[in-house]
């Protein structure tokens, strides 16, 4: 069962969890449903988790060659690749009805173009080019529109804010693993940029900008009038000090420094959306 368990990637769910709830928040109406939040976290968590076994199931080679990743169930042989297969879409299935039923069908629509998305380009693409983080943003971005299309059954300029702090914030969060672990990703064959040019200056360049560029990304939530005016403070605030470990790293490509950028970043979005949805409910 803890094989089980593992293939779904309990804290990235939890994560993707936390910007699906975010996004129901903000589009629901005054009142906010308890019962639609849960269908949707719900949903989401069943395709989120099969999505990871799926993801585990498609990569099982290269996972066994990367020292992070080869103790895997399906990498290691604890689990088998089929087996792997037939829990990964039977969550897929689960968290997609639940969705279309139970929420609404734009919102198992986007849970459906996340699943595919991850599966069938960003993971394909790996092998191929460091254009795969891109590509991985996109799915990565999803959560918050599935949250939104599951309260307000549309999508609209609040969504699209939600979607590109997402999207932006993947960036300096990726390139910061990928420089960690990009011995093991040319083990497994995995094409990263710091892979394709392992100097790290284009990594940290691009850590860089996308942090700088993150900081007015993350106004716009004010600007389109959904929060208060506590959030922009802390926005900025939050986003210099991403911004700040980036410039770091830019000058001493080191392990520890792309360390501090992953854990600047992974304080920064939770710290961020909580206040995004405290300052609209006060103000």
């Amino acid at each position: 069962m803890r094989d089980y368990l593992e293939v779904t990637k309990p804290r990235i769910t939890t994560l993707i969890l936390i910007c699906t709830g975010a996004g129901f928040v903000f589009g629901s109406p005054a009142s906010l449903s308890l019962l639609a939040l849960l269908h949707v976290l719900l949903g989401t968590a069943l395709m989120a988790s099969g999505t990871s076994a799926l993801n585990q199931w498609h990569e099982a080679d290269s996972d066994a060659r990367m020292y992070r990743t080869r103790g895997r169930p399906m990498a290691a042989g604890r689990m088998t690749r089929s087996y792997g297969f037939a829990f990964g879409a039977l969550l897929s299935v689960g968290g997609f009805c639940e969705l279309w039923f139970w929420s609404n069908p734009l919102a198992a629509k986007l849970g459906l173009i996340t699943l595919l998305s991850y599966l069938f380009v960003y993971t394909p693409l790996k092998r191929r080019s460091p254009a795969c983080t891109t590509a991985g943003a996109v799915p990565g971005a999803m959560p918050a529109l599935i949250g939104y299309a599951a309260a307000a059954g549309r999508l609209d300029i609040v969504a699209l804010a939600l979607f590109l702090i997402l999207f932006v914030w993947q960036f300096p969060h990726f390139y910061a693993i990928a420089w960690m672990y990009r011995e093991d990703y040319a083990r497994g064959g995995i094409r990263m940029l710091p892979v394709i040019e392992p100097d790290g200056e284009s990594t940290a360049r691009r850590t860089v900008i996308c942090s700088a560029l993150l900081i007015p990304i993350s106004l716009i939530p004010r600007l389109v009038g959904i929060t208060g005016p506590a959030y922009p403070i802390v926005a900025i605030a939050a986003g210099l000090g991403l911004l700040g470990f980036g410039v770091l790293l830019m000058r001493e490509r080191t392990i520890a420094r792309a360390r501090h950028v992953l854990l600047a970043s992974v304080v920064y979005l939770p710290v961020l959306l909580t206040v995004m949805v405290i300052d609209r409910q006060i103000s």
